[in-house]
């Protein structure tokens, strides 16, 4: 795994769930094909109302979706606050934000499915933090997260915050997911 992500903020507030994550029309494609699945990318956030998306004034998705080939964001780390992927226990939900180029979500805590289902299929770092930063950080800025030092640089504002350890989850994040830690500690 890399010690360093480095990429552009996407900033939501409060209690973004499974539905604004993926909404549930794109439940029908199958991630295991490889096809459908970059789809989940391009579909990543499209359920987030606009006036909650931390958008720029005139953007109008995550995803370039004026563009029938976008299946990528420009933003590479989510900047959140609580209780961050509620809602039902998808696991599209991870894989969608991965698929469109996600590498961490930051919040203040996460429920719990929405956590573990990041760690065990290593589709996103999910980090927490006790601080607010969805009030300080913009959509846009450039940030970098330093996975040693449990440090997140924001270089557009000049400002750095800690972030809380991965603690015990942190193997199976660096393995890659959980069947590659299982394969790797010979358990499966």
């Amino acid at each position: 795994m890399e010690k360093k992500i480095s990429g552009k903020a996407f900033v939501l507030g409060d209690n973004v769930d499974t539905d604004q994550i993926i909404p549930a029309q794109y439940l029908s494609l199958n991630p295991s094909i490889d096809s459908e699945r970059k789809i989940f990318g391009r579909y990543a956030l499209s359920g987030v109302p606009q006036d909650q998306s931390g958008l720029p004034e005139g953007r109008k998705a995550f995803v370039d979706l004026s563009d029938a080939d976008a299946m990528k964001s420009e933003y590479t780390i989510i900047i959140a606050g609580k209780n961050f992927g509620c809602g039902s226990s998808r696991e599209h939900a991870p894989l969608a934000l991965a698929q469109a180029g996600v590498k961490a979500v930051i919040a203040q805590f996460y429920a719990r499915i929405f956590f573990r289902n990041s760690v065990n299929g290593g589709y996103v770092v999910p980090f927490e933090t006790d601080q607010m930063l969805f009030m300080e950080i913009q959509t846009g800025d450039l940030l970098e997260i330093d996975l040693e030092r449990h440090l997140l640089v924001d270089k557009t504002l000049g400002k750095t915050f800690l972030l809380k350890p991965l603690g015990d989850v942190s193997e199976i994040i660096e393995a890659g997911g959980l069947f590659e830690f299982a394969r790797k500690k010979h358990l499966a």
